[in-house]
């Protein structure tokens, strides 16, 4: 596998995947020095969640590295930026840096093959995203869902369904496609019945 060295942004319930887009809005200081540093060498961030509430907190082993692919500068220093997901990554060691933001090597993970699903696996997945977006009052295009390749489908998914840190994480550590639709589907079913007996744990 490909080591790199990666800065790091650290974000509870922000996942990125690779081939998925991430829209971010930068206004801390150290993270807009990031934005700068990257822009400036090869537009590269490792997005990753930390553990807990500490800080700095523990981060998880395993994130996603995007490349910059749009960027507005604010006039007071801020930064909206569009995050194109390019590879899962395991950080090997983290570095001791000057910088205001963490940086890692990380251990990139090769570029995969298409994958698809088995016809009855999408069919459970729209069906359970259907009735987990009733439960909580989404209003979603079905149509359009229903147009989306497999991988766009279970990873857009994953990116916005407001499930708890350590359930995004067990998503995006998933090793399949087909894993990770299958785990979306018990945690829509989680959730959401616990939703209904008013005692969600979602975000």
């Amino acid at each position: 596998m490909k080591h790199a060295r990666l800065s790091l942004f650290p974000l509870g319930g922000a996942l990125l995947f690779p081939r998925m887009r991430l829209p971010l809005h930068i206004f801390e200081p150290r993270y807009r020095a990031l934005v700068t540093d990257a822009l400036a060498r090869d537009r590269r961030i490792g997005m990753v969640q930390p553990r807990d509430a500490a800080d700095p907190p523990t981060l998880f082993d395993v994130g996603c590295v995007g490349r910059i692919a749009e960027v507005e500068a604010l006039p007071d220093g801020r930064f909206d930026i569009v995050l194109e997901g390019l590879a899962r990554f395991t950080i090997v060691r983290e570095l001791d840096v000057t910088t205001q933001f963490r940086q890692a090597e990380a251990e990139l993970e090769p570029a995969r093959e298409d994958e698809v699903l088995a016809l009855a696996e999408r069919a459970s997945l729209e069906m359970e995203a259907r009735r987990f977006a009733d439960g909580l009052g989404y209003a979603v295009d079905w149509e359009a869902v229903t147009r989306l390749d497999d991988e766009s489908l279970v990873n857009g998914i994953a990116q916005i369904a407001p499930f708890d840190v350590a359930s995004k994480q067990a998503l995006l550590e998933a090793d399949t496609l087909a894993q990770r639709s299958e785990l979306i589907v018990q945690l829509m079913q989680f959730f959401g019945r616990h939703d209904d007996e008013g005692g969600a744990t979602l975000q």
